[in-house]
């Protein structure tokens, strides 16, 4: 009974997948409805267009907070180093000052840990503005590939 259910759900799955897979437009009627959907994906990728390059002009401040974070943190771990080494021939001034210093490189670490993390969340944001402006584009040129053949068709 199972397997029954399960075909008939795929055969209903088969059908409507290939219904609107067909092609939309099909007579010169349709070039009005063609051309506002084309004017649509114009928009989106003009749109997509100004959030990539905003994505990448802040891809560099956050490079820079990134360096900066990791030197910091780079430089806190050397200090606090340092601080421990003396507090363990030291007195408990020293062993309070090494504490101190021990928490602030971790701070600075986990400051570090999350403007990599930002770096890397912009990235990932940028590859998907890439990827979904290269869906765009094709579905602009399938777009003017039906448009050219409407025209094409109209002329014969």
């Amino acid at each position: 009974m199972k397997n029954v259910v399960f075909l008939a759900l795929l055969v209903v799955l088969i059908m409507s997948c290939t219904t609107t897979a067909s092609q939309k437009y099909r007579t010169a009627s349709d070039t009005a409805q063609l051309n506002v959907d084309r004017l649509k994906v114009i928009n989106n990728i003009a749109e997509l267009t100004s959030k990539l390059t905003i994505a990448k002009n802040n891809l560099q401040s956050y490079l820079k907070k990134a360096n900066d974070a990791s030197e910091k943190a780079r430089t806190s771990a050397i200090q606090s180093s340092i601080q421990s080494t003396e507090a363990t021939n030291g007195n408990l001034n020293d062993a309070k000052s090494a504490k101190k210093k021990a928490d602030r490189a971790y701070e600075d670490a986990q400051d570090s840990k999350s403007a990599n993390n930002k770096l890397k969340n912009q990235d990932k944001k940028i590859a998907e503005y890439n990827h979904d402006m290269e869906e765009k584009q094709k579905k602009l040129q399938e777009l003017d590939r039906i448009l050219a053949t409407i025209r094409d068709i109209k002329q014969q």
